[in-house]
């Protein structure tokens, strides 16, 4: 039997965490914790190590874009849905750029919601109906402004697991199709990520799916 997703609410207005607290169990996730700021949040999330945390952006005492950086972080980094009021586009892309997987406006029904988070725990990323095209389009702004011949080359193993992780395979899923240990795997992506200046895998797909390695057979 699967175990159930662990799940943390952070937001600072009590009536909504637990709506949304209740909601998650309902549909039959584990709501690991329920917490108002954001230096709890972090300190929280390395002790009980959620899957997913369902991050509000307005926060009392730390801003939630900060919450998501220590959290992308951490030694145990889970994935981040943000769930906000904001829909504006400069709160989208801070959000992303610090590590969350996915962006919710709260405006969404329960079972947007609902989706979003299986979606997010399944490593897709998640948007908001008209901010994945805006989240998109600035990637494919900052990649106009990379150089395309002096930029850093990737190993050919590098390509293959790039190509693998665009099409939505996890790391073990890579690790099994390329016969690799899932810390080869992770070692490939970090180096990826550090030739790239990308900061997290959501940036790395994004990067991916700009250059049609998502596509490929």
């Amino acid at each position: 039997m699967t175990s159930a997703l662990r799940v943390m609410v952070v937001d600072d207005h009590p009536m909504w965490r637990d709506a949304v607290a209740r909601d998650l169990e309902n549909a039959m996730y584990e709501v690991v914790a329920a917490v108002g700021e954001g230096r709890q949040a972090l300190r929280v999330a390395a002790a009980i190590r959620p899957d997913v945390v369902i991050l509000d952006l307005r926060l009392p005492d730390l801003p939630g874009v900060e919450v998501a950086r220590g959290l992308a972080a951490s030694a145990h980094p889970p994935r981040v849905l943000v769930l906000s009021a904001s829909g504006e586009h400069e709160d989208v892309l801070e959000a992303v750029k610090a590590g969350a997987s996915g962006y919710l406006v709260k405006s969404a029904s329960r079972e947007e919601f609902l989706d979003a988070v299986r979606r997010t725990a399944e490593g897709e990323p998640v948007f908001t109906p008209g901010l994945a095209g805006l989240v998109l389009g600035e990637y494919r702004r900052l990649a106009t402004q990379r150089p395309s011949d002096d930029g850093p080359r990737l190993t050919d193993r590098e390509t293959e697991v790039l190509r693998l992780v665009a099409k939505g395979l996890s790391y073990r899923q890579v690790a099994e199709r390329l016969v690799l240990s899932h810390r080869t795997v992770q070692n490939h992506v970090q180096n990826t990520l550090n030739k790239l200046q990308l900061h997290n895998r959501v940036e790395l797909v994004r990067y991916a799916i700009e250059r049609g390695l998502g596509d490929e057979a």
